[in-house]
């Protein structure tokens, strides 16, 4: 095992990932829990665009996003992606690949009763990544939703989480003169132990 210390130390990524994500809440001015999440379309060009993260689970990490957008699409035909945390305050990132699978059942219904009621009613009335004539028929939408769903909607069916199981975290903190520290998890199947491997900058 790589000898670790300091901001690295400890054999659970996810609990690394966890305790650094707190201290980004403490110090990043908006949205510490952003994520550049990274998809490929069929031919193989890549997509990235900003999601939150949700939750860091004992094996995973879990977002919520309209399974018919663009990013739901490229992940339902190729069941990875990828994804980078970077926080600006602290001088440290979290990049992690993995597998990709649906989370459609009460922990999704759970999240989504948490969100505001707008929220809500706006996940009906986006059909995300899709083209728009105007904002104007957007808002007609809404209107049209709030009086068919009313206070209490329930959750979409093409609305709800992926959870990404990952085969590689890898996470680097600023160093000075750009000698930075990282360090890669990495391992074939889930159920397999991690491989620590330091990097160079």
């Amino acid at each position: 095992m790589t000898e670790r210390d300091g901001l690295f130390a400890g054999d659970d990524p996810f609990a690394i990932a966890r305790r650094w994500l707190a201290e980004a809440e403490a110090s990043e001015p908006n949205d510490p829990n952003a994520i550049a999440l990274a998809t490929v379309d069929p031919e193989g060009m890549p997509n990235v665009r900003m999601v939150l993260l949700k939750e860091i689970e004992a094996e995973a990490f879990v977002f919520y996003t309209n399974y018919e957008s663009r990013k739901g699409q490229e992940i339902a035909a190729s069941g990875k992606a990828a994804f980078v945390l970077h926080w600006k305050s602290l001088h440290r990132q979290v990049r992690v690949r993995g597998l990709v699978s649906r989370e459609d059942g009460p922990q999704a219904d759970a999240y989504y009763r948490s969100r505001s009621l707008q929220s809500r009613l706006g996940a009906w009335a986006s059909r995300q990544s899709r083209p728009l004539e105007s904002r104007g028929a957007l808002m007609a939408e809404v209107a049209r939703v709030t009086a068919s769903k009313g206070i209490s909607p329930e959750r979409p069916p093409f609305w709800g989480g992926f959870r990404i199981v990952p085969t590689e975290i890898e996470f680097w903190a600023d160093g000075a003169f750009r000698l930075h520290d990282r360090f890669r998890w990495s391992r074939i199947d889930r159920h397999d132990p991690w491989s620590v491997t330091r990097l160079n900058p």
